[in-house]
This record gives C-alpha cells, structure tokens and sequence, in this order.
C-alpha cells in the first residue's frame, strides 16, 4: 500500500532521487512511528506523515513526523544535538549557550512553562540573561538586550493581555518531543541559524508539547538580568512576567514551531 508521506524537495535532495522514491513507494518507510515532534504514534499507511531529516556533522537521521505537527524538512543540528535527539535522552534542565549577540561572560537562562492568556493557555519560554549584554563592539557597560531583541522585531510589552504578535524568520526547534535551539534568521541567507542552543536538549512536559502542537507556535518572553530569576512554579514565573512588563523590562514574539 503506498504511504501518505510527504518528501520535500530538500529532504529529497540530500537523500537521493532513489531513497525518495523508495520511501514514496512504502519499501522502507516504517509501518508505524512515534512523531519525532510529538512522540505520540503515527501510522503512513493511515494519515499524512513528513519526513525530517536531522543532519548532523558526520552523520544524518531521517525521522518521521505527523504532518500536522512538522513539515518535511531538513534540520540542521550539531552532531551532539543529533545523537540526543535519537535516543531522546534530556535532563530536566539545559545547560544554557551563549547567544550570538553577547560578550563572553553573559550567557541566556532558558525557562519553559504554560502562560494562560485571554482563557488560554500558550507555551511559553523565558530568557534571561545572567549578566548585562552590550551591543557587539560597544565598550560602554549598559545593558543592551531588549534594543537589540526590538531591532529584530520583538515587541515591548506592558501586560500580558494578548498574544505578541509572530516573528517571521524565527523559530523554536522542537525534536523527539525536546526543546533543542530557538532559530533566527541567516544574516548571509539560506538554512536559519541558532540565536540560543542547549547544550542537551531541554525536557518539556506533555502539556508543553501538547500546548505546542495544538498552537503550532511558542511564545517567546526576554527580559534584561535580574527581572525574572529562576521561579521554582509557573504562578511565580507568571507574577515576574506581570511585573517586569509593568516595569517595561519585557519584549516577546510568537515563534513558529520548527518553522523552518
């Protein structure tokens, strides 16, 4: 029986008119999966499926998605990122990676929860730096994080009374049902590339993913160091975010889910 797969022309690309085709053809596409989105089971005899090729620096994995959670696409991953994302091994924390943007010292705190807007609730993450970030190449000492997030296309928030309007060019990287990198745009064009990247991939709950598949986007939250801190419940870190947006130290964005 033919399969309901989907095979973009990228993913097609990389792995030759032949195994594509062979795919298609259902001679070695798997009779069933676990989305590597969602991790929830999916069937290609039975329902649209994506194929998501994660390249690695050595190495690359195809993997299999419910349509309506990720497109088919290629993933561009560090070769670290790709053998977790095989055995989907996390811990409950990611150790966080400095962004492209800010010195040596600084580096971007990354917290995830569910934030209840307007009766309903979005996934959310928060970033917050641990030391103040100064624009590249300026020797003042201020903290330059939110101009250079506005300069990008965030937005200033004074409450959280709405969702934030999408930020088109970037998104939030969701594999084997892990948070790997928050995506931004290629300033020399072509694949995005990381603005943050856990070094192990970040362990979600199921009402996280769940909240992310149903949404098909995350709501992203940065504030400047010190305006948050690392709050042990979701009502704690929804009480940090109603103040630093009182105090205009919040910008946010809805990124897409693996919008790649």
């Amino acid at each position: 029986m033919p399969r309901m797969l989907d095979v973009s022309d990228e993913v097609r690309a990389e792995i030759g008119d032949e195994e594509a085709d062979r795919l298609l053809a259902g001679e070695s596409a798997p009779g069933s999966y676990d989305c590597t989105s969602c991790r929830t089971p999916g069937d290609p005899g039975q329902e649209r499926t994506s194929t998501v090729l994660f390249v690695g620096d050595e190495t690359a994995v195809l993997a299999f998605a419910h349509a309506t959670c990720l497109p088919s696409q290629v993933v561009q991953v560090t070769e670290q990122q790709l053998q977790g994302a095989v055995r989907a091994i996390g811990g409950d924390t990611a150790a966080p990676a400095p962004a492209n943007v800010t010195p040596e010292q600084a580096v971007l705190g990354v917290t995830s929860g569910l934030v209840l807007i307007s009766g309903e609730l979005h996934p959310a993450l928060v970033v917050e730096p641990t030391a103040p970030v100064a624009r590249p190449g300026s020797l003042g000492a201020g903290d330059d994080f939110l101009p250079l997030l506005i300069e990008q296309g965030f937005m200033p928030l004074t409450e959280l009374s709405a969702v934030p309007p999408a930020l088109h060019g970037w998104s939030v990287l969701l594999a084997a049902g892990q948070l790997h990198a928050v995506l931004q745009p290629n300033p020399n064009g072509g694949r995005p590339v990381a603005w943050w990247q856990a070094h192990q991939p970040l362990q979600v709950t199921d009402g996280w993913r769940s909240a992310a598949n149903k949404h098909q986007q995350v709501l992203m939250f940065a504030a400047p160091v010190g305006s948050i801190g690392r709050q042990p419940r979701e009502d704690l870190l929804r009480d940090a975010l109603d103040k630093a947006a009182a105090n205009g130290k919040l910008v946010a964005a809805a990124l897409p889910l693996a919008g790649i």
